[in-house]
Order: structure tokens, then C-alpha cells, then sequence
């Protein structure tokens, strides 16, 4: 709600959550009192065009851009969803909309949409009718939602009053001159305001242009903190790539240096996490976290096993909870994600409340519900990140679970300061080794012009290189759409090598260290099979085994315990240039949201 026009300001914002995934979009306004929408499907480009023919006047308004859950991407389950004086925008999934639709049939109110959201609208409608306030109404609505939902209203003749909801999904609300904002993402809001409020789970907020008053889940008013957040307009911007995605690889040895910046006192040698940790008491760490950050988590399990002697499990956010683990005393329990609402990973973090001796986040955001909710939240300070598959993050969350390690492993007696001091020179040098990774562009982007071709590809790995095999997988899956599958070079034969043949790509991913080897036995029974084999390695990797080899990818040497962060690179570059070759939509792959807030 402004003194100006809304409805571009309201796309605007939309612009900068186009990364965040969508099938479609729409805005409502409020003009002279009046409720009118314009929706369309597709590309926001799609809305922008609508709008030119049929403008919408109006300085109070909504807008989203949905991923559809519930019904297909048409005009009709695109939001904003009305019903008679109500419209409302809704992230998240109502879980009892079904039992909602029941009970508004029995009062004689149908449905038009597929979605789980018109449900809202329609209750709303429906105790309005029967009398009560927007507000009222609101309240009652939200009182029988079951599921997750970050939802705003907006409402006939009210010029100066949204309500907005949170339960499970992230929701921010944004203060300007004379003006309010509402927004799931500070990105969105970065523009107008950086003076934002952050809701609690279960909060309400009643917001006009000049006043905010929130609730808690208990109806008890209360007042939420005002933070000044930071967010580089111009970090939204490719400058000068052809993606975000490209963009974000190539920032990583920036991201990493200052990364490593914030967390080595270079002066003293020594690593400073600031917060008070002790990881003499902990006598082993539960990981979880979902899609990339899981495969962190489990590379990081190698590194303070093998570094601090510290028992790890690592668990997929999604199964942990219900799974109904017992945990022990003396666990503590750490979370990775990216934006920090990942909803799987968060419902986790609430199961471990309680039972963990301490809670510990690895995020992107640090205001974020994750790094709010934990004991300590360690921020990877990767800048924004717009590509829809992680790049930059990752390595930045490799980055801080390695120093993570390193400390505990100096803290319990594993590693003497010596051996500290030059584990952290090797750290320190490792930016200009990503650089020179990067410059292995050309080669990797010829390979990528090969395997483009390919309906099915494996990739093949050992030891650290098994987490990162899947990462491989993952990207080149999510972005070019070929079918990818990782296994650990061991179970090469416990089944996948039926698969082999001249027409199935294997990427192994093998520097020359203590399994390289065990892994060269492996590529050789591939190559025995016809297969055609793809090897990313060093120099003395390639040295050794690049007889027979379809594809040969050399990256710089270092330690092995730095690795996995090195060989992010060419598995990123790999899936970029496949995706590239094959015209697929790099930054904004189909079906997928860079945030996923609901289960």
C-alpha cells in the first residue's frame, strides 16, 4: 500500500522472485475502493504485456507468482484467487482445503479452481456475508487452516488495509514513507525498503499504511523487531553473463575469500566461528538438510570423521522427523540450507527442539526462520543467489562445515596447531585455485557439447568424491533434464554396470589420492563394456590413467581433504554448458522453486 500506482511496483517485485520458480502470475488492486485482477500464464513477460492493454489503476494491491500444487498452470488456478470482497495470495499448501470445500458446500458455496488457496477466499467470502469484518473473517479463516501458508488479503473498499498470515512459509513485512510492503522474500522488497519486520510462526499481521499490529499464534499482541537488512540491488543482475547461473560460478572464488575472511583470524592462525563452541562436549552431530545441502552434509560427515574423530549421521530433511529418531545425549544436531525456510529442514530443527544439546544452522540468510530458531547460526556469506541450482552456496557451505571440522578436530586434540596453520595457508590459497579451475572452461564446455547427447549418464566416485558424484548428478539432472544417477565406484558392480554399453557416459570423478587406484579398476571395467568414460582429475591423475579415456577434464591439484570444494567446479560448468547445448532454461528449470516452503 503506497501513494503511488501499485500494479508496477507490484510486477517489479515479482521480477525479482522470477528465481524462486513460477507457471504463472497475477496482481490485484484496490481502485477507488473497487477489487479487479489481471492473471495470466507463463512467463511474468506474459502479465507485463496484459497489463499494457488492460492497465490496472489502483495504489493498494497483491501479486504472486505460483508454482503449481494443487490443480494445473491455467488462468483459473493462477493467483491472486477472489471471492466476491476478498482476494488473497498464498505460498505454502492448505492440507484440509478438502474438508474446507465440504463444509462450504454445505452452506451452498461451489468451487471454480483446483487449488487449495480459492478454499481461503471462499471462507473468507462466506463469514462476511454472515456479517463479520474483514478482519474477523480473516482471523476466523486462518483459524481453520491446516498446513503451511505465508497468505495476504485484500479487500473491497478497505484502501487501507491488508492482513497477512504466516505459518510455516516465510513472510516479511517492509515499512516505507507513507507506505507498507509485504513481501516472502527481502530480495522483492530490497527496492523499497530495507527497514523489514520478520513474522513468527503463527503471527498475524494487521497492516494499514501508517500502523502495523500483530498477533501471536495465541492471539496475545505483541511487537516484532524492525531490522535494517542489506541487500545489494545490483546483485540481481547478471553482469555481463549470459545466466545468473554462470554469473554465480564465477563468483565463487570471490564468495569463498571472504567467506574465509570472516572465519580465520590470519594473524593468529586460528579459526574464530563467533559464537561459544565447544566441540569437546559434543559427542556426535546429526546433519540434515535437503537436495544440495544434504550432499554438503555428507561430505562434511567425511571431513569430522576422518579430521575430528566425530561420529556423524546425515539424514534427508523430509524422512528425518518422521522417521522419529531417538537422540542421544551429547548429540548436536546441525541444519544447511540455502534460504534458510527450507520447510523440511525446518520442521526437523523444531523435532530436534529440545532433545539436542544444541542446535547449530548453516544458512545463506541470517534472518532467516533457520538461523533465528537455532542456538548458533554460522553464515556461508554467499551473497544472493538467483540460479535456481546451487552453485555458490554450495561451495560456500562446504567452505564453512570444513572450517567447522577443522576446529573441532584442533579443539579435541586431532590436530596440532602446526598442522592447524597449514591446513588454513592451504585454505587461504584456495580462491586463486578455483580460478585457475575455471579457466579449464573451454575444455569442459567441449566435453558438455559431447555428453549433451546422452538420454542417460552415471557418474562414478570415491571417498569425498562420492558426495560430489551425486552433486554431478544432481545438477546436470536438474538443468540439461538427462536422466543422472551416482553411485560409489565399490557398488559399480552390485548393479549399475548392467547398464554399460557405447552409448552410456560415465563420469568419474577420481583426483589421484589414496582411492585413486581402486578407481581406475572401476573406469577399466567400463571401458571393458564399451562404456565411454569421462574423467576429471589432476595432472598426475591423468598421467596415470588417461589411456582409452572419451573425456579428459584436468583440474589443479591440492590436499584432498579441499577437494570436494575444488570439484564442484567442473561438475557445475559439466550440467551449465550441457544445459546450454541443449537451449533448456538454465536459471529457471521446469518444476523447480529455488525455495521450497512447503513439504
Amino acid at each position: 500500500m503506497g501513494q503511488h500506482e501499485v500494479a508496477p511496483t507490484l510486477v517489479e517485485a515479482l521480477k525479482r522472485l522470477e528465481y524462486r520458480g513460477y507457471d504463472s502470475a497475477g496482481i490485484a488492486t484496490l481502485n477507488e475502493g473497487n477489487l479487479d485482477r489481471r492473471r495470466a500464464v507463463g512467463k511474468l513477460v506474459n502479465l507485463s504485456d496484459l497489463l499494457v492493454h488492460e492497465p490496472l489503476a489502483g495504489k493498494a494491491g497483491i501479486g504472486h507468482t505460483r508454482w503449481a500444487t494443487h490443480g494445473a498452470p491455467n488462468l483459473s488456478n493462477t493467483h491472486p484467487h477472489q471471492a466476491g470482497p476478498v482476494a488473497v495470495v498464498h505460498n505454502g499448501i492448505i492440507e484440509n482445503y478438502r474438508e474446507l470445500r465440504a463444509e462450504l458446500a454445505e452452506n451452498g458455496i461451489g468451487h471454480e479452481t483446483d487449488t487449495d488457496t480459492e478454499t481461503v477466499a471462499l471462507m473468507t467470502h462466506h463469514l462476511m456475508a454472515q456479517g463479520a469484518s474483514p478482519e474477523e473473517a480473516a482471523r476466523a479463516t486462518i483459524a481453520k487452516l491446516e498446513g503451511a501458508y505465508a497468505l495476504c488479503f485484500l479487500f473491497d473498499g478497505e484502501e487501507d488495509l491488508l492482513i497477512a498470515a504466516r505459518k510455516g512459509s516465510p513472510l516479511a513485512v517492509g515499512y516505507g514513507d507513507d507506505e507498507m510492503y509485504v513481501g516472502s522474500d527481502a530480495i522483492a522488497l530490497a527496492p523499497m525498503t530495507d527497514r523489514i519486520t520478520y513474522l513468527e510462526e503463527g503471527d498475524i499481521a494487521v497492516v494499514s499504511r501508517h500502523d502495523l499490529r500483530i498477533t501471536d499464534a495465541n492471539g496475545t499482541p505483541v511487537n516484532r523487531e524492525i531490522r535494517q537488512v542489506h541487500i545489494d540491488s545490483g546483485a540481481v543482475d547478471k553482469a555481463g553473463h549470459k545466466h545468473f547461473m554462470a554469473k554465480e560460478i564465477a563468483e565463487q572464488p570471490l564468495v569463498i575469500s571472504e567467506a574465509l575472511s570472516h572465519y580465520i583470524d590470519a594473524e593468529a592462525g586460528r579459526i574464530t566461528l563467533g559464537a561459544d563452541i565447544d566441540f569437546t562436549k559434543i559427542g556426535r552431530f546429526t546433519m540434515v538438510a535437503c537436495g544440495t545441502a544434504y550432499l554438503a552434509c555428507l561430505t562434511a560427515k567425511y571431513w569430522f570423521e576422518q579430521l575430528a574423530g566425530m561420529p556423524v549421521e546425515v539424514d534427508i530433511a523430509s524422512e528425518y522427523r518422521y522417521r522419529q529418531p531417538p537422540v542421544t545425549p551429547g548429540t548436536a544436531a546441525l541444519f544447511v540450507s540455502q534460504s534458510g525456510e527450507t520447510a523440511d529442514t525446518l520442521a526437523a530443527l523444531r523435532y530436534c527442539e529440545g532433545k539436542a544439546d544444541r542446535i547449530f544452522s548453516v544458512v545463506n540468510v541470517p534472518e532467516s526462520s533457520i538461523a533465528r530458531e537455532s542456538d548458533v547460526a554460522l553464515p556461508i556469506l554467499a551473497g544472493v543467489e538467483i540460479g535456481v541450482a546451487s552453485t555458490k552456496a554450495f561451495t560456500c557451505q562446504l567452505t564453512v562445515l570444513f572450517l567447522m571440522a577443522l576446529e573441532a578436530a584442533h579443539q579435541r586434540g586431532r590436530m596440532s596447531d602446526d598442522e592447524l596453520a597449514d591446513m588454513i595457508s592451504s585454505l587461504r590459497n584456495l580462491p586463486s585455485v578455483l580460478n585457475t579451475a575455471l579457466e579449464v572452461e573451454g575444455t569442459i564446455k567441449s566435453a558438455a557439447q559431447r555428453l549433451s547427447q546422452a538420454k542417460d549418464v552415471l557418474f562414478l566416485g570415491r571417498g569425498m568424491m562420492y558426495p560430489l558424484a551425486h552433486e554431478g548428478a544432481l545438477k546436470l539432472k536438474e538443468i540439461s533434464y538427462i536422466h543422472a544417477e551416482a553411485y560409489a565406484s565399490g557398488e559399480l558392480k552390485h548393479g549399475p554396470i548392467a547398464l554399460i554399453d557405447e552409448h552410456m557416459p560415465v563420469v568419474v570423478m577420481a583426483p589421484k589420492d589414496a582411492l585413486f587406484d581402486k578407481t581406475v579398476s572401476n573406469m577399466q571395467e567400463v571401458m571393458a563394456r564399451g562404456g565411454k568414460v569421462m574423467l576429471i582429475t589432476d595432472q598426475a591423475g591423468a598421467d596415470t590413467a588417461r589411456d582409452g579415456i572419451w573425456q579428459e577434464i584436468v583440474m589443479p591439484t591440492v590436499r584432498d581433504a579441499l577437494t570436494p570444494i575444488l570439484y564442484a567446479i567442473p561438475a557445475q560448468l559439466l550440467a551449465y554448458h550441457t544445459a546450454v547445448a541443449k537451449g533448456t532454461d538454465v536459471d529457471q528449470p521446469r518444476n523447480l522453486a529455488k525455495s521450497v516452503t512447503v513439504e
